[in-house]
């Protein structure tokens, strides 16, 4: 999920199985227990043979052969993901033992940590954590590739978002509708569905009836969270060749920012290697080159527990920055391509709020308002939603409290960022985690 600038912004047998090693073992273990029933129901049958023989035929007496059991075709019993994606990730992995991204050691006056026996402690200690985040990754990428086996154009963006929220719910196990479920696992924040020049926080409203088409830039932004723990990455689908360079300059370049990334690099030079890659394509469209732009006022972000954007900002332009990456931080890495100006504002109807986690103690006067904030605050706490999300819960009529709760200075609104009309944008993005001893890029996957 984008940020404006300006915003606030172990050993190798420790590590877990990868998905196949968990599914070909399963299948091992079934077909065993198959052979097994064979090998007794043919003992069976041996046993019988000398009755047969000796006895008269009076006095034959053959066992019955035990009948095999059924399998059970539940979810219970699963061992790959259906599809649509429903079958939860928890019981696709024994022992929360989830897949470990990609892991990066650190370079130069860092490279000691790779080997540090007191780093070593340290990440040790942060198991929970990890798990979370492990566990969230998986999610994504297994609801993402059912998202671009499946999205295609004549479908309403609606239906595309409602198709990868149902997929996060089941594979999380949270499906958000008691009281609180939302605020253990689920959405991260809302499925960004962003067309063509608009780049970032557009999410269908009820009633919405855009339909996606073959000549469409489609940004897939989506968070997945457990415990707070969110994991942040958006890839951009097209359904033309023409845009394959667009795609292409913005995937080298949030691959450039987060080689650059880990402990103590600076702001300002993650910027410039954003930037340098980003810049270095052109594309044609309609008959003529054009370059391709880095969204100098969106940005790259920290994230903290229940909140997407923390304090810090990554920007993808070379700047004057020397903030600098720490030890144990989470970071948003994504990028911004455009053919346009390069610069986004506000625009179209605004679909994305959350609770500020500084929200001030005011008095609200309308009665809406403050039944919408209790809702609010019990289901999401200051985790982003959407009006769709509060539509899910069963609210009406409540654009008037959540409007008042906005001008209060308690709900944060996220208009979408669009740049200027005719142009298009691509977005990829990826979280990383700052370990004490490796940096580890959570949501790769083999897409991208």
């Amino acid at each position: 999920m984008a940020a404006t600038s300006g915003h606030d912004a172990g050993a190798a047998n420790d590590q877990p199985a990868p998905a196949s090693a968990v599914v070909n073992g399963a299948a091992s273990r079934k077909g065993k227990s198959d052979d097994q029933d064979q090998s007794e129901n043919d003992k069976d049958d041996d046993d019988a043979a000398p009755e047969e023989a000796n006895g008269n035929a009076a006095g034959k007496k053959k066992k019955k052969r035990k009948p095999k059991k059924k399998k059970n075709a539940t979810t219970n019993g699963a061992t790959v993901q259906s599809c649509p994606p429903r079958v939860p990730v928890a019981s696709l992995f024994a022992g929360d033992q989830y897949p470990v991204g990609e892991e990066v050691e650190y370079r130069n006056q860092n490279a000691f940590r790779t080997t540090s026996e007191e780093k070593r402690h340290l990440d040790r200690m942060n198991n929970d954590f990890l798990t979370d985040y492990r566990h969230g990754a998986e999610v994504h990428r297994q609801v993402r590739k059912w998202a671009q086996q499946n999205i295609k154009p004549g479908q309403t963006l609606t239906e595309i978002a409602e198709g990868i929220e149902d997929g996060v719910r089941a594979l999380t196990g949270h499906q958000g509708l008691e009281e609180g479920d939302n605020i253990k696992g689920g959405m991260g924040f809302p499925t960004g569905l962003s067309l063509n020049h608009c780049a970032a926080h557009y999410t269908p409203n009820a009633g919405n009836k855009t339909v996606l088409q073959k000549e469409d830039v489609m940004k897939v932004d989506f968070g997945v969270h457990l415990n707070g723990r969110i994991v942040d990455s958006a890839f951009t689908m097209t359904f033309d060749p023409v845009y394959d360079n667009l795609l292409a300059a913005v995937k080298d370049a949030t691959n450039a920012g987060v080689r650059e990334a880990g402990i103590d690099v600076r702001m300002s030079d993650i910027g410039a290697a954003v930037q340098e890659a980003m810049e270095s394509y052109e594309v044609e469209i309609g008959g003529k080159t054009l370059p391709v732009k880095c969204i100098r006022n969106l940005n790259g972000h920290d994230i903290i527990q229940y909140s997407i954007h923390g304090r810090k900002s990554v920007p993808i332009v070379k700047g004057k920055d020397q903030t600098k990456m720490e030890e144990g931080e989470t970071f948003a890495i994504e990028t911004f391509g455009s053919t346009g100006n390069g610069y986004v504002r506000d625009d179209l109807e605004t679909s994305h709020y959350a609770k500020k986690a500084d929200a001030p103690n005011v008095a609200l006067r309308v009665s809406s308002a403050r039944a919408l904030l209790n809702s609010i605050s019990k289901n999401f706490g200051t985790l982003p939603f959407c009006r769709r999300y509060l539509d899910r819960l069963g609210h009406e009529k409540y654009l008037l409290g959540l409007n008042n709760l906005v001008s209060s200075g308690i709900v944060e609104a996220y208009p979408p960022l669009c740049d200027v009309k005719g142009s298009y944008t691509a977005q990829f993005e990826h979280t990383i985690l700052l370990r004490p001893t490796v940096k580890e890029v959570i949501s790769r996957g083999d897409d991208y």
